[in-house]
């Protein structure tokens, strides 16, 4: 797998997740808590919007090389992306608040990639 597949992969997802959450989502959520679906939403957008700026991230920075392999920054966003990101998407489907108690470790995966990235200089 190449750098650029993982990011368009992920792309592909952070668009698709996006879609649902704006069209299949709030369908989903009408006849429920309106307190909840408010929160759930929300929960949807974060993380949708950190999924397809760290699924770009990726892409910037493959750069002209096609063919390389993920580094330890890519792998360490993904990691965040299904930490952070999933765990709030599977909250706004109804699972457990106490999911959100693993969200910050995907939020430090996320970071920790931005840190390995500013190391590749």
């Amino acid at each position: 797998m190449t750098a650029r597949r993982l990011a368009a992969i992920l792309g592909f997802l952070g668009v698709a997740l996006g879609a649902f959450g704006a069209h299949g989502l709030k369908s989903h959520l009408a006849n429920g808590d309106p307190d909840f679906a408010v929160r759930a939403l929300e929960w949807w957008r974060t993380a949708t919007i950190y999924h397809l700026a760290h699924a770009l991230a990726i892409l910037a920075t493959t750069g002209s090389d096609a063919d390389r392999a993920p580094s330890a920054s890519d792998w360490s966003f993904t990691a965040g992306i299904a930490i952070f990101c999933g765990s709030l998407y599977a909250m706004s489907l109804g699972a457990p608040t106490w999911f959100g108690a693993v969200t910050p470790f995907g939020g430090l995966a996320l970071l920790a990639g931005w840190a390995l990235l500013l190391r590749r200089g």
